[in-house]
């Protein structure tokens, strides 16, 4: 996923303020006992609050633009696809990103807009950014624990209130039940019983510490007898492992590369359209009123 998102994503929420501006004088947004508040006074509190920055994000946009347009630099859909699928794989898939987007109050309209803006930039500036095979190998050195591969489990669980309710459940699966429909039938823990008892891949540090500690010293496909924690009783079951590995150079050296360009790139951004927006005739209302 790109480091710092998008140079202007932080922001786009707030440039919604000026969705506003196209809406009646009067209309009523909310009542408090009786009494109105229209969307005009929202508005106006909107970019009291968050107008200024907003407006400056929209200015260095269209300078970017401008620019882009300037250096005949053209965006495929192709590329937008390619940019959205690292967000998807970042966030888990298409469904993960969609919710956080949710969350944000955007839309996937809005984010194909920083995508876009993104991509100028990076056409834009990313020609002047050279990473040597020095700061690579610093950055290796410095960071090799954490670019490692750390052990993970994968595993589904059914979590019942007693020791008896998970005996009795052990000896359902001993005697060929099945585990998703067991958890499905028994497991207190809706959220994964829904799934079959799935909880996905975890590494140390994740789960209840008996929890872990059982799940690590088993092998996939392996089921556990009841493991006591603070939540109750669970049965596990491992479906996959991945054992630690430790990084190497070769194999990071693409990972890294990509990490000193966004910060190279995002370091050069304030300067390069600082320079560009000299450049312009840029009059801002909001800031003379």
């Amino acid at each position: 996923m790109k480091q710092a998102m998008y140079i202007a994503i932080g922001v786009i929420a707030a440039s919604a303020i000026f969705l506003l501006v196209g809406f009646n004088k009067g209309e009523v947004v909310a009542t408090v006992d009786g009494k109105a508040i229209e969307k005009d006074a929202l508005y106006e509190q909107m970019v009291k609050t968050s107008g200024p920055e907003a407006l400056d994000i929209m200015i260095s946009n269209e300078i970017i633009r401008q620019e882009a347009d300037k250096a005949d630099i053209e965006i495929t859909q192709e590329e937008l696809d390619a940019e959205l699928a690292e967000y998807e794989e970042a966030y888990g898939g298409a469904e993960g990103l969609a919710a956080a987007i949710e969350g944000s109050a955007l839309t996937m309209e809005d984010l194909e807009t920083e995508m876009e803006t993104f991509l100028r930039i990076e056409k834009l500036i990313g020609p002047d950014v050279e990473i040597t095979e020095e700061a690579i190998e610093t950055y290796f050195t410095e960071n090799k624990e954490s670019l490692g591969q750390s052990a993970t489990v994968e595993a589904s669980h059914i979590l019942t209130e007693t020791k008896e309710k998970a005996d009795e459940v052990a000896k359902k699966l001993a005697d060929g039940s099945d585990f998703a429909e067991l958890a499905a039938e028994y497991s207190l823990d809706t959220a994964s019983a829904e799934n079959g008892g799935e909880l996905g891949s975890f590494g140390t540090g994740e789960m209840a510490a008996e929890f872990e500690e059982a799940a690590f010293a088993m092998n996939p496909d392996d089921i556990s007898d009841p493991v006591e924690t603070e939540f109750g009783f669970h049965i596990i079951k491992v479906t996959d492992k991945t054992e630690a590995s430790e990084a190497t150079l070769e194999d990071s050296k693409e990972q890294i590369k990509e990490t000193l360009f966004e910060e190279a790139l995002n370091a050069q951004y304030a300067t390069w359209i600082a320079e560009k927006q000299a450049s312009y005739t840029v009059e801002n209302k909001l800031n003379a009123s």
